[in-house]
């Protein structure tokens, strides 16, 4: 399998990883900030997405070109992800108008991947138009469930057929659609779970990505858990549940070619997989994060602060890191160990200066010897068992 780390870019001679080739552009405004969501959205604030578009315009003008783009030019990029948020809340002009600076200030490869993440219940026929119009080509949608009372429990405003027909119209326009799920919501069954993924699949997706929901601190939900008045599912019947996915989804087809991400053949997220890889990318809008020439920055997730300073020709950056060599090469070894092709020891020394097995070696050894890596000496990968005790196995590279 060709190895996801390339040494060179199309645009220019520099490594890969240094000089971002993907854009993420954050859209926060929602008509409802679900319980579960930790993302820096904002809902009941849509009279400040004029000059959040004006910030966000200010922001993209004025961010450093990379070395090989002449200032005030557009950045050759291969995808752009527009992502929040919720993106299609923003109205048809609006949207218009985000997608046409998009495109004046990123110059797309000619085998781009232009992606935008879409609530059913905000997404009609204009959107639609004006998004396939202005060149995207891949919509990934919030499906989350098709059950009426998980989504109620999600707070999520739509339902089944709300889902199915905004698939069918996307469809039309837009021949690559991503459906997201969450499993392991309280009071879910195991028989639930695989109905959602029946469904999902009979809508003719290109891509599912499976989320086991998370309890983030600080979120309604994980505030209804401390005072219990919810209570989590069981961890075992979690792991059926991601089982389940597993196996069902390569059934029907699909690719689990990252541990919560399925596609088909030729369909896998091309901006994620940079993401996966530990390759630069560019980073726009509120709270959003960005990775270039080593350095990692996040904006701040303040809205007003952010449109005060984006205007005013400020650093929004909140936090800002620039990890030492070594500490990149670990990060590198635990974000790739994410991928169904895993690590590639090869590639991983070009990228990273540093030979893997000299620096995690014998957490290699120990997760191998426990059935919870692969090692074939060429690459290292998850096992089975490993994908369900990823997160401990990737903390052992740290």
């Amino acid at each position: 399998m060709e190895s996801s780390v390339k040494e060179t870019t199309k645009f220019n001679n520099l490594p890969r990883w240094w000089e971002p080739q993907a854009a993420y552009v954050h859209v926060p405004f929602c008509a409802h900030h679900c319980c579960y969501c930790d993302f820096a959205v904002v809902e009941g604030r849509d009279q400040l997405a004029d000059r959040y578009l004006d910030a966000l315009e200010r922001e993209i003008a004025d961010c450093r070109p990379t070395a090989h783009t002449q200032p005030g030019s557009p950045a050759p990029v291969e995808s752009i992800f527009i992502g929040g948020g919720t993106p299609t809340h923003l109205s048809v002009s609006q949207l218009q108008r985000l997608l046409t600076l998009l495109r004046s200030h990123f110059q797309l490869a000619p085998d781009y991947e232009f992606s935008i993440e879409a609530n059913p219940a905000s997404l009609d026929d204009c959107k639609i138009d004006a998004l396939a119009q202005h060149g995207v080509n891949r919509v990934s949608l919030g499906a989350q469930a098709f059950q009426t009372h998980v989504l109620r429990i999600l707070e999520r405003d739509h339902d089944a057929s709300t889902v199915r027909s905004a698939v069918e119209r996307i469809h039309r326009r837009i021949a690559n659609v991503s459906l997201d799920l969450i499993f392991g919501v309280p009071g879910q069954t195991l028989e639930q779970w695989a109905a959602d993924l029946r469904q999902a699949v009979e809508l003719n997706p290109s891509h599912l990505s499976t989320y086991g929901l998370t309890y983030e601190k600080g979120t309604r939900l994980w505030k209804d858990r401390e005072h219990g008045k919810i209570i989590p599912l069981d961890e075992e019947l979690e792991r059926d549940m991601y089982a389940l996915a597993m196996d069902e989804l390569a059934a029907a087809g699909f690719e689990h070619y990252e541990i919560s991400n399925f596609a088909r053949p030729g369909f896998r997220s091309r901006h994620n997989q940079v993401y996966w890889a530990n390759e630069a990318y560019f980073g726009f809008g509120l709270g959003a994060a960005r990775y270039i020439r080593g350095r990692r920055e996040v904006n701040t997730r303040d809205l007003e602060a952010y449109i005060r300073k984006a205007l005013a020709g400020e650093s929004a950056v909140q936090q800002s890191e620039e990890l030492s060599p070594e500490e990149r090469a670990r990060e590198t070894a635990v974000v790739q160990l994410r991928r169904a092709e895993g690590i590639d020891r090869a590639a991983y020394t070009r990228q990273t200066g540093f030979e893997l097995d000299a620096l995690v070696g014998p957490a290699i050894e120990k997760n191998r010897a426990s059935g919870l890596l692969v090692d074939d000496g060429v690459r290292v990968c998850l096992s089975r068992e490993g994908k369900f005790l990823a997160d401990g196995v990737c903390s052992d590279l740290l």
